[in-house]
Order: structure tokens, then sequence, then C-alpha cells
């Protein structure tokens, strides 16, 4: 298991879950399109499936929700 923050809240996830797209996949975003900020910086989405996620990492997520 890898400890990271998500959205300020500490969360435990499985360690095959290495990668900022499989995070969002894990928490069922995967359709979803979002904002993701790793350690106060932002990782663009062409990035997420190649940045690695560590203990400790504290991660923002935003979705977006439409409406009207």
């Amino acid at each position: 298991m890898i400890n990271i923050i998500i959205n300020g809240s500490p969360t435990e996830i499985p360690a095959d879950v290495s990668t900022v797209t499989e995070l969002i996949e894990h928490l069922g975003l995967g359709d979803r399109r979002v904002a993701v900020e790793r350690n106060k910086e932002i990782v663009k989405k062409a990035e997420h499936n190649d940045t690695k996620l560590c203990e400790a990492d504290e991660l923002e997520i935003l979705h977006f929700v439409g409406g009207g």
C-alpha cells in the first residue's frame, strides 16, 4: 500500500496504482475531465501516464461537472 493525500484526506492506495492515470481509474474518474496537482505542481494531461506516485505525495484532483 502507498499512503498519499488526496484533496486533503490521507488515503491508502494499492501499490500497483503507481501513476496518475492509474489513480484516476482507481478513483472511478476515468471517463471524466480532471485537473491534477501533485505536490503543488500541475500535472498536464499528457504527463498523467508518466507521472509516478510516491509515498506522502499530496494531490488535488478536480473533476468538472456540467449542468445548466
